[in-house]
């Protein structure tokens, strides 16, 4: 994601990124979750949606389970 401080080259994608944040899901009790390193691009909504999507997900997994 471009929008971000610190870009990894080769970091996770998006289904290996859900795959982690389930397996974590239901092995173990999720109490707190951080998603930091946002960096907004002006006119490019499309990442905080993304962002958005993820902490979604993570709420969504953590009583799915």
């Amino acid at each position: 994601m471009p929008a971000t401080g610190t870009p990894e080259p080769g970091g996770l994608l998006w289904d290996e990124t859900l795959d982690i944040i389930k397996i974590a899901a239901k092995n173990s009790n999720i109490v707190g979750a951080d998603i930091n390193e946002l960096a907004p691009i002006k006119g490019f909504n499309s990442y905080n949606f993304l962002v958005a999507k993820l902490a979604y997900k993570i709420l969504s997994y953590k009583y799915l389970f």
